[in-house]
């Protein structure tokens, strides 16, 4: 290799500040990089590498064949975003079956495509046509039968891309011969972006869930700290188009939830025979977990056939000098030192822009001598004694493998815990377990056994009994079919509910409009809760005014998806409990902090709930089953017969004179 000044200043600074800090014993592993000669190396860090390490890669260190720490620099290239200007001047000319925009660019950057401005709320779907042009007579075609587009549900491409090129004047035709036209209110110029290398990235589809509308997809990157360029979906759906939200599982008030990376659209449509198709999600974040959250908004559409989901991820390169042909080492794997202060400032450009010799970094290996540090993260993941005295109900946990664990709250559970689940307790013996909550966004389904219970009073009113399988069931929405071809109806949800004297009173849950029209897919219809129910009947029921009355079937009830994560202690074998059912308890607070982080990275292993122990005597359990005026019946009843019994008391007793 050849170098100039720059190189040697750069040779001289690297030889002169190599360290003395690190040894190997302090990082959890290693690898071997082979340099065959002297001279810069460029490593591309493997996947391995980033999940051993830290997000920041403060704890990586280069080590010589000596042990001598060799000063590095990472360099993360990322594309440039494209910017966006507007043109110097635009004229909009309407034409009988199309709208023709000619604007003057005022710019030499390169170009890659276009995005249309319109009124917020506009629907529509367009085809575009792009011409370019270097003197405003000479036009070449850049792109024909483009779609843009906006629909309800909130899927949006109002953007034409095209090969990159300058040019000085573009014509954009928006096909109006099938819709009216649209009023654009303006037109940005996207200028190229600088590209950034990125390699396939290998992703393990690990659940996909079907809720009311949303396709949920839980993806394994594979290696924790991966900069995701992309992701694209695989499919054979002929036509279709979709909102899709990207998300990550986060930490937020001692719980954990979905926090959305980004967004964007998926489609495939024909314009004027000739099919357009895009299936890639632009990401460019990095994503410290290993998973990734895809949610595809179906609306009232079918679910898409998805058959892979592929991605690609950013490169991440550690430059190091070499001042000889030697095997090198690369540690990570240490959460405690601190990051290297190495000053490099005034060499980045050139060390990121230098020729470089492509080392490669050998399998991960553990070390034997690594010396656990001795901080709180090594202690024991358990919390406080318990006395469960005060908890009525308890289920057997049944794990199939130790370590990181999620289960999945069933009604049972749910019927009797609090709303906000504060009264949840994970006992192994009499220590708890810290625990988190994730509420992922997916929902249960329960069939619900129904009925006509129309009132005879009411002839145009159309009613139907639903049966939950057991009272206070958290349901969110309730779906059912319709065999009427065409109505258009309120529909009104409530159940019978009594107050504090015995009273009953018909308590509203959620109203919704429904509507179907000949021709239309057939899909179900919804009706959201706006507050849970609390007993196990519920009554759904409509106005039919004087059209014949409507037909349903196929009720269910959807209620939102509670896990818990905990971590199972490695040297215990005792049986593990989850205890609920305690209106007194306040929620718990444990250090979460020392915990979050392992179980958001950790691997989970599914765990399930046996059956349910009731803690409490019978009477008690007689007691807890009976509310509004059957309570009042039982003190009622249970009164009279205290005052029988002292009647018959007093007439045993002998009378005094």
């Amino acid at each position: 290799m050849k170098f100039g000044f720059a190189g040697l200043l750069i040779a001289a600074f690297f030889c002169i500040a190599s360290l003395d800090a690190t040894t190997s014993n302090e990082c959890r592993f290693s690898q071997s990089i082979d340099v065959p000669a002297p001279g810069l190396v460029r490593v591309n860090v493997p996947p391995e590498t980033l999940n051993a390490a830290r997000p920041d890669l403060a704890d990586v260190r280069v080590t010589d064949s000596a042990g001598r720490e060799v000063l590095y620099l990472i360099d993360r290239p990322m594309p440039r975003r494209e910017s966006a200007l507007r043109s110097q001047e635009l004229i909009t000319a309407l034409e009988p079956t199309a709208t023709r925009i000619t604007l003057t660019t005022g710019t030499t950057s390169m170009l890659k495509g276009v995005t249309f401005e319109t009124p917020p709320g506009l629907e529509f779907i367009k085809a575009v046509m792009v011409e370019g042009s270097h003197d405003g007579a000479t036009w070449l075609q850049l792109a024909t039968d483009k779609p843009i587009f906006r629909m309800a549900d909130g899927a949006a491409n109002p953007s034409v891309s095209f090969s990159e090129g300058v040019w000085e004047s573009l014509r954009l035709t928006i096909d109006d011969s099938r819709t009216p036209a649209v009023p654009f209110t303006g037109v940005l110029l996207e200028v190229a972006e600088t590209n950034a290398p990125a390699e396939p990235l290998l992703l393990t589809l690990k659940t996909r869930d079907e809720s009311f509308g949303v396709t949920r997809l839980s993806l394994d990157l594979g290696a924790m700290n991966l900069t995701v360029a992309s992701l694209g979906i695989e499919t054979t759906d002929p036509l279709f188009v979709r909102p899709v939200t990207i998300a990550v599982p986060e930490l937020a008030n001692d719980n954990i939830r979905e926090r959305t990376v980004c967004t964007g659209s998926v489609y495939r449509v024909d314009f004027n025979g000739k099919v357009e198709s895009q299936v890639e999600i632009p990401i460019d974040r990095q994503i410290l977990g290993r998973e990734l959250i895809v949610l595809i908004d179906n609306g009232d559409s079918p679910p898409l056939v998805i058959d892979a989901v592929h991605g690609s991820r950013r490169v991440t390169n550690l430059l190091f000098f070499a001042p000889e042909a030697s095997r090198y080492q690369l540690l990570s794997g240490n959460s405690q030192c601190a990051a290297p202060r190495y000053d490099l400032s005034e060499l980045d450009d050139q060390l990121k822009n230098a020729g470089a010799t492509e080392g490669r970094a050998g399998p991960l290996i553990a070390n034997a001598d690594y010396k656990q540090p001795d901080n709180l993260a090594a202690l024991p993941l358990t919390g406080a004694k318990i006395d469960v005295a005060a908890w009525k109900f308890r289920k057997p946990i049944q794990l199939s493998k130790r370590g990181a664990q999620q289960i999945e709250l069933d009604p049972d559970v749910l019927v009797r815990t609090a709303r906000d689940q504060r009264d949840l307790r994970i006992v192994v013996e009499d220590q708890q377990l810290p625990f988190l909550i994730e509420r992922p966004s997916i929902s249960r389904a329960l069939p619900l056994a129904s009925a006509r219970a129309d009132d005879p009073k009411k002839p145009r009113l159309s009613r139907w009994s639903l049966k939950l399988p057991q009272a206070g069931i958290p349901i969110t929405r309730i779906t059912c079919a319709a065999d009427s071809a065409l109505f258009q109806r309120e529909m009104r949800l409530w159940e019978e509910a009594t107050d504090n004297r015995g009273d009953k009173f018909p308590r509203e849950l959620g109203h919704a409009a429904w509507k179907k029209v000949p021709g239309e897919t057939t899909r179900d219809f919804a009706i959201h809760l706006d507050v849970a129910p609390r007993g196990d009947t519920l009554f759904l029921e409509t106005d039919n005014g004087d059209n014949p009355a409507i037909k349903l079937h196929d009720f269910r009830g959807h209620y939102p998806v509670t896990w818990v994560i905990f971590k199972t202690p490695s040297d215990s074998t005792q049986p593990i409990w989850i205890y609920y059912g305690n209106s007194g308890a306040a929620s718990p607070r444990y250090d979460v902090a020392l915990i979050a982080d392992q179980l958001l990275r950790a691997e989970r292993t599914p765990a399930t709930l046996g059956r349910q122990e009731n803690m409490h005597s019978k009477s008690e359990r007689i007691i807890q089953t009976l509310s509004g005026s059957s309570l009042y019946i039982f003190w009622g009843v249970l009164g009279v017969v205290v005052i029988g019994l002292l009647v018959l008391v007093s007439r045993l007793l002998p009378r005094t004179q």
